[in-house]
């Protein structure tokens, strides 16, 4: 089938549907005339820190940082470096002077109008393939540094297509997905002869292997909160249509069905990892992203009669998923030593082995990767199976989100900085660790030429995730980490020309088949950057743990002390 179009011939309306939500019945401009009065709003100051803290943190990191980064600009510019917004912009580092200039170059306009970045500008190939549209998750980071750097519109402009879209029939061969599913991405189509501009959307029915983005509509709903906390204008997010794309999301993941699990059940492919690597089932990448995007959602619902019933079922999912995910995904040297001793073949509400995990299962590497003072949230959990693997976005989503306990942030942390040459090496940082190889690595990716040994989404490292792991190194007190990871990065990503991952043990190689000047790559290392100068840009994408989700799980050994 053909991808589904947006014809913006005549100032942006809609064609092609007699029915469509108010919002698409007003022409582009008069949308942003409506929202060119932000309401002012108190906006929560107390997300990640309170004021004290932050303030606490900027002089403490100032201070930190000099033994750390020799290039750390002064403490008092907003967002900690010239930009091209200012008039001193390539007097600054060079390294950032060249990714703001890369990203700008990146931009997509819709009837003038910046509405997102594409995912790669690489000139060096003629296959284009998919990387000149905008995806959702990869303009998160480029979002992420817009705002930081108090250019909100973009973001804005972003916010509203994908809604917009969102609101299209979506098909894959006659099926109709659900109604609230987000595009995996959108390009601007224009139109010489028309002198038109569409925008066409791929919901993954033109996606390698044809799985819808399960990970869109959870990082709409993140970056919706994230724009509210950065602008402090919270009428964007109580627009009628931006209420109904929330619950839109939130039913789909919401509903009652035959799993025992609140965790969300999810196919191969459906999110970063868009390509058969043995993660369907609970990935906890998925998971975590989906509890963020609760309690995001918590935040940002009005309490009208529909938003209660949502925030109702919100609570009690949350409840149930974090005692899950806490309880069952988290791996340390005392859990793996009592999964060891597993008995099987359990019953009844006594079993200790409720998934019924055979220990001769557990892969011979677990037990020299797992450290005596650590642990980790494992890579997937369902019935006699147990994915061991580390996953990066997970477990840092896990520790901004507060799914994550503060000991078991802190344990996590711990991980990371005792295999930092596994998880790290020479450029951060693994997607995932390790790698499968040989004859598992052909069942479980089906032959995948490009995620081979080491590459690609199979143990390759993704510049992209140094943002993650600032955010996550800031908020468990730990930047010295965060500092130690950029500086690798500055040792070579610009000189490599921004590719998207490298290949390796040690992540030496730029990827067999990466793209140059990839967008999120970019846009990453200025967030991660931003961030560590000024921590109080972490409070846009963090949330505090909420006391009323407490934990019922026994302290683990790695978690004292």
């Amino acid at each position: 089938m053909s991808p589904i179009a947006v014809d913006g011939a005549q100032s942006g309306t809609v064609k092609g549907f007699e029915t469509v939500g108010t919002i698409f019945e007003i022409e582009d401009s008069d949308i942003f005339k409506l929202l060119d009065r932000p309401r002012p709003i108190t906006v929560e100051k107390n997300r990640s820190f309170d004021e004290r803290s932050f303030s606490e943190m900027s002089i403490t990191l100032s201070s930190r940082l000099l033994d750390h980064l020799d290039n750390v600009s002064s403490p008092s510019r907003r967002s900690g470096f010239n930009t091209p917004r200012s008039s001193s912009y390539f007097d600054s580092n060079p390294i950032v002077a060249d990714a703001w200039d890369a990203l700008r170059r990146s931009l997509v306009y819709f009837h003038e109008q910046p509405v997102g970045t594409i995912a790669a500008l690489d000139h060096s190939t003629d296959e284009e393939l998919n990387y000149d549209q905008v995806f959702v998750r990869d303009f998160v980071p480029s979002a992420l540094a817009f705002l930081m750097n108090g250019e909100d519109a973009i973001v804005k402009n972003f916010l509203l297509k994908t809604l917009r879209l969102q609101s299209w029939e979506k098909k894959v061969d006659l099926f109709q997905l659900g109604e609230g599913v987000m595009p995996a991405s959108f390009k601007v189509l224009h139109d010489p002869v028309r002198n038109s501009e569409k925008l066409i959307a791929d919901f993954g029915e033109t996606a390698i292997g044809r799985v819808a983005p399960v990970d869109s509509g959870f990082w709409w709903i993140i970056l919706l909160r994230a724009y509210t906390k950065s602008t402090g204008d919270s009428s964007l997010a109580e627009m009628p249509e931006c209420q109904r794309g929330m619950r839109l999301i939130l039913s789909l993941c919401l509903s009652e069905g035959f799993d025992t699990f609140p965790t969300l059940l999810c196919a191969d492919g459906c999110c970063m990892i868009d390509r058969r690597m043995g993660i369907y089932g609970y990935p906890i990448e998925i998971q975590a992203l989906f509890f963020m995007a609760l309690r995001c959602a918590l935040v940002l619902l009005k309490q009208d009669v529909e938003g209660k019933e949502f925030v109702g079922r919100i609570v009690k999912r949350l409840h149930a998923l974090s005692y899950h995910m806490r309880s069952y995904f988290w791996l340390d040297l005392k859990q793996l030593n009592d999964i060891y001793r597993y008995k099987t073949e359990e019953y009844s509400h006594t079993a200790v082995n409720k998934f019924n995990v055979m220990p001769d299962s557990l892969p011979d590497w677990v037990f020299d990767f797992m450290p005596s003072r650590g642990g980790y949230f494992i890579g997937n959990v369902s019935p006699a199976r147990m994915d061991f693997r580390w996953f990066c976005l997970g477990n840092c989503v896990a520790i901004l989100s507060s799914l994550a306990t503060h000991e078991q942030a802190s344990a996590i942390m711990d991980l990371i900085e005792s295999r930092w040459e596994e998880l790290v090496g020479e450029m951060p940082l693994k997607i995932c660790y390790p790698a499968i190889e040989s004859h598992e690595w052909r069942i479980v990716t089906g032959c995948d030429p490009k995620n081979t040994r080491w590459s690609y989404h199979n143990g390759g490292s993704w510049p992209v995730l140094l943002w993650l792991l600032t955010a996550a190194c800031i908020k468990t007190g730990r930047p010295q980490i965060a500092g130690r990871a950029i500086e690798l990065a500055e040792s070579r990503l610009s000189k490599d020309h921004w590719p998207e991952y490298y290949d390796g043990k040690d992540g030496r190689y730029i990827g067999k088949q990466a793209r140059k000047f990839q967008t999120w790559s970019i846009a990453g290392y200025l967030v991660a950057k931003m961030m560590l100068e000024d921590p109080s840009h972490l409070g846009m994408i963090s949330l505090e743990e909420d006391k009323q989700l407490t934990p019922l799980v026994k302290r683990s050994t790695s978690w004292t002390c």
